[in-house]
């Protein structure tokens, strides 16, 4: 457990000190995620792909989510606001904490707070902290783009009511539970060429009130880029990843923080989310061989929630179009698919 000492005082908050009491606050990052059982039940004992093939990409997506889904947290920001009036910030500590636990000693004047954490938002440039002078307007906010990129981090999050006593020592248990989750599609080639094929995932929410715990989803969501993750050579099976906030939801749309079954969900009626594939492949004539790229649109009508991995898998026909393994999924192809007008932001 790493120890770090915030300086004493109350001057940030109140220059009358008489009224001081020290408090001790301990923070933990609680990963409540599917991950091992994910990569397990659909890669390392599942016979869809070769067992080698299998356990090649079950390698390769552990490596890769590595620095997503962890317990570790490399930087903290704790913030400490009123609870009446406008909920103005009273205090802000910023800490490098690199461990999964850490303590901090602060000096606060007796009253009402409510606390809220954040982690590992430094590293993370698709995400930043936004409107924090303020509780109920303090955002995790994603950047502002048509198509961006995965995230780079896991990032934790709490919020906790506290109230500063008289004469006495107080201790405080802060839990951050992770805020995004993550997809892969696994492509089984099938013969085919699988060079050129790019996969994008939409449909997520693009900022987190802290507060509230609640995610906010626009009216058209932002199409995220995967990274590729090939194995067994040029004939082997590909995978496609993205990190994102959760897509929306059967039930609610707050952070996973019970631990019984949190993802398992039943499909719903319409698609929450999707992967869209799109397939160069060359179709022939009489007189000559032109290059046409498939569009397959996959809708999932199961939630991804936060701390969740899910894996989908397909395989690819001679025209290019992907056909999912799970009937469940539903599927649009666009056999010529055209590109619109590209702009770059």
């Amino acid at each position: 457990m790493a120890l770090a000492a915030i300086p004493a005082g109350c001057s940030m908050i109140d220059e009358d000190q008489s009224d001081c009491e020290k408090s001790k606050i301990d923070y933990e990052l609680r990963l409540i995620t599917n991950i091992s059982t994910e990569i397990e039940t659909q890669l390392e004992t599942e016979t869809t792909l070769s067992t080698e093939a299998n356990l090649e990409l079950a390698q390769a997506l552990r490596n890769h989510l590595s620095g997503i889904f962890t317990d570790f947290a490399h930087d903290v920001d704790l913030s400490f606001y009123d609870t009446v009036g406008d909920s103005l910030r009273l205090q802000h500590d910023e800490h490098i904490m690199d461990a999964n636990q850490a303590s901090y000693s602060l000096n606060l004047p007796m009253r009402r707070y409510m606390h809220l954490a954040t982690a590992n938002i430094l590293d993370n440039q698709l995400v930043t902290l936004e409107n924090d002078e303020r509780c109920h307007r303090s955002t995790l906010q994603q950047t502002r783009r048509d198509t961006i990129d995965s995230h780079e981090t896991g990032i934790f999050t709490a919020r906790q009511p506290m109230e500063i006593l008289e004469g006495i020592d107080q201790y405080f248990n802060v839990h951050l539970y992770m805020a995004n989750c993550a997809a892969m599609l696994i492509i089984d080639p099938k013969g085919q060429d699988t060079n050129g094929i790019r996969v994008y995932s939409t449909g997520f929410a693009t900022d987190f009130n802290i507060c509230d715990s609640l995610f906010v989803y626009p009216e058209s969501s932002p199409i995220v880029r995967t990274s590729q993750l090939k194995v067994n050579g040029e004939s082997g099976p590909v995978g496609f990843c993205s990190v994102t906030f959760p897509s929306r939801d059967t039930r609610h749309t707050r952070t996973v923080i019970e631990t019984e079954e949190p993802f398992i969900a039943e499909p719903g009626e319409e698609s929450l989310w999707e992967f869209r594939v799109y397939v160069p492949h060359q179709e022939s004539n009489n007189t000559r061989s032109e290059e046409k790229v498939t569009e397959t649109v996959l809708r999932i009508k199961e939630p991804l929630r936060a701390g969740q991995l899910k894996i989908i898998k397909c395989w690819v026909g001679s025209n290019g179009e992907v056909h999912p393994l799970n009937p469940e999924i539903g599927t649009s192809v666009t056999l010529d698919w055209k590109p619109g007008l590209e702009i770059e932001t």
